[in-house]
């Protein structure tokens, strides 16, 4: 991207979206060169007729495709057209960036004009004094609420639900409901449900706008109210209260506090935020790099993965020690040392299938404990028949492959009980680890593998020290 203010500026049609990507979905160089040289010409203007009607997560991925210094200069010329909803859609690293390089008041001035949660999702990473020097120049009400979502833990619904919502008093008609949604400037700009309260804000039910909408003027809401059956505790993690929306395919839910009085809502493009979050969460985890971002620095990378690859170092030297024991028998037929990769690795493989599942059924509480014993009893008889296919192919591969039968037997008695213990290791390893309160996507794998080397080397070099008659 260097040197792209060189680059000839194309027209582009950049309010529709429609000419910022190209067929694969990634930002067109073109666009990204003009983009660039009006950076670098200062050119305000241009910036702001492509860039302030973008879409918010097309002007994240935009900030994210622009160097630091393009992406800091870009907020800088856009000043109050810049749209910070879009630091919702970057990783937290560039957000950061852009955030510490703006003075307090213009971040205050900002965030007065998003949604609550995205306002949260802005101010709940930064240090507790710019905060407060933050939220001190916000108007008194705002604030309130800001500080009393910034108040609950992370990742707790209380952090990502929208303050703003509708609610009325359950003798109100639905005529005086309609005026109130029509004369009030301060509700929500998008809502699909009218929360019924009591004068201490206790939570009594709620109404759907459909309903609103074909029901006389005269009826009053208490009549056609319904009781949230739903209603959200703030300080549910977030991923329970996703699997709640999930389960009752609900569009919005509110959220009370200890005393069941309304504080906020949680609508669905707040869920699939979430959603996507834990997902990729789960999945780095899983991997052993811990919430590692593409833009973190190369110090920052290696600090996340080196205490996962540290605990690794521990357990292959396990594995190493069980070879050990048998290196008369390894001295007098050089084959075992040429098959032992083999068995390692359909072993891991076959643990790391069963316990990805294993991992997945946990996050998403299909696996409990009604159905833990017959899941078991289904992968343990799948590891036997992938075991015994596997074990037969390779017995004769290796039987042929160093013209010894016997070889051939060792190795397929060894696959067979490697792929039993990958079975087994890959289902309990991740149900103990979750029953004792650890969580199973971090240490799963590491476990996971040590269990299935170990048994792998010991039965195949075991074997064949007392078949072959070596040793």
């Amino acid at each position: 991207m260097e040197g792209q203010e060189h680059q000839s500026a194309e027209p582009i049609d950049a309010a529709s979206g429609a000419g910022i990507y190209d067929d694969d979905g990634v930002i067109r160089a073109g666009y990204l060169a003009h983009i660039g040289a009006a950076i670098a010409d200062r050119d305000t203007l241009a910036l702001k007729s492509d860039v302030s009607e973008l879409h918010q997560s097309e002007l994240g991925d935009l900030l994210e495709a622009l160097l630091p210094e393009q992406r800091r200069a870009l907020v800088h010329l856009m000043g109050e057209d810049f749209d910070f909803s879009a630091l919702t859609e970057v990783d937290e690293k560039i957000r950061m960036d852009i955030v510490d390089n703006l003075p307090n008041a213009q971040i205050a001035q900002a965030v007065q004009a998003l949604d609550s949660d995205d306002a949260v999702y802005i101010l709940e990473d930064l240090e507790i004094e710019d905060q407060d020097e933050i939220l001190a120049q916000l108007p008194f009400t705002e604030r309130i609420r800001l500080r009393r979502a910034l108040d609950y833990p992370e990742e707790t619904a209380g952090r990502r639900m929208q303050t703003e919502f509708v609610a009325v008093p359950p003798f109100w008609t639905v005529g005086q409901t309609i005026d109130y949604m029509r004369e009030d400037q301060n509700l929500p700009d998008r809502f699909s449900q009218i929360f019924v309260i009591d004068p201490t804000f206790k939570l009594l039910g709620a109404v759907d706008l459909d309903q609103i909408l074909r029901t006389r003027r005269t009826t009053k809401i208490e009549d056609m109210m319904h009781e949230t059956r739903h209603a959200i505790p703030a300080t549910m993690d977030q991923e329970e209260a996703a699997r709640e929306f999930e389960q009752y395919d609900l569009l919005s839910a509110a959220v009370v506090d200890e005393n069941e009085r309304l504080v906020g809502v949680l609508t669905i493009d707040d869920v699939v935020d979430v959603i996507q979050q834990e997902a990729e969460e789960d999945l780095l985890r899983m991997g052993g790099v811990g919430d590692e971002e593409l833009s973190d620095t190369v110090l920052d990378t290696s600090r996340s993965r080196v205490p996962w690859l540290l605990i690794n170092l521990a357990t292959a030297f396990l594995s190493a020690s069980v070879i050990s024991q048998f290196g008369a028998t390894i001295e007098q037929m050089v084959a075992l040392a040429a098959l032992m990769p083999i068995v390692a690795s359909l072993g891991g493989n076959a643990g790391t299938q069963t316990m990805t599942v294993t991992v997945r059924a946990l996050a998403t509480k299909d696996l409990d404990i009604y159905n833990a014993g017959r899941v078991i009893r289904r992968e343990v008889m799948v590891g036997l028949l992938n075991g015994v296919i596997i074990a037969v192919m390779l017995g004769l591969i290796a039987g042929a492959w160093f013209h010894n039968p016997d070889l051939g037997i060792v190795i397929a008695s060894a696959m067979v009980i490697t792929m039993l213990a990958a079975a087994l290791g890959g289902i309990l390893i991740p149900l103990l680890l979750d029953r004792y309160g650890a969580d199973p996507a971090i240490s799963s794998s590491i476990f996971t593998t040590m269990v299935t080397d170990v048994i792998g080397f010991l039965s195949f070099l075991g074997l064949a020290t007392w078949w072959l008659g070596l040793g």
